[in-house]
Parts: structure tokens; C-alpha cells; sequence
């Protein structure tokens, strides 16, 4: 897909686990129960979301039209 300008856009974001005890304090005060959560980046590494389930992480990817892929 191509934008106003004629550039093809990057429409690939990328799902990377984050476990619980590596996210700053402030954050791990408000996850709960959830001891692994999805970050979901751009192509640039910019963090764009911080999802608390894999599905949710797609659904969100998918509603935005960006094709989500994990990494590991």
C-alpha cells in the first residue's frame, strides 16, 4: 500500500514477549496476574503498544491493518 506521496508503507509490526520482572516498576505495579506480556513495535523498533495477551496483540496489529510476526 502506498501513501499520499506515492511511498510504499511499512504495514509490519512485531510482537516480542516481555516478561513481568524486566519492565520498569511503575508498569509491573499495573499488570496484575500476568507474568509475560506482548510489546508490539514498529519496523524502527519504536514501541508502539503494551498488550497483556498474544490474541489481543494480533487483534490490535489487525485492526490497525499491520501485519503482525513474533519474535522470540
Amino acid at each position: 500500500m502506498k501513501d499520499q506521496f506515492g511511498v510504499l508503507e511499512d504495514r509490519i509490526v512485531y510482537l516480542k514477549p516481555i516478561e513481568k520482572n524486566d519492565l520498569p516498576d511503575e508498569v509491573i505495579d499495573q499488570t496484575g496476574d500476568l507474568e509475560r506480556l506482548w510489546s508490539v513495535h514498529n519496523s524502527e523498533g519504536e514501541q508502539l503498544a503494551l498488550i497483556g495477551d498474544l490474541d489481543q496483540a494480533y487483534d490490535l496489529a489487525r485492526e490497525f491493518r499491520y501485519s503482525p510476526m513474533t519474535l522470540h
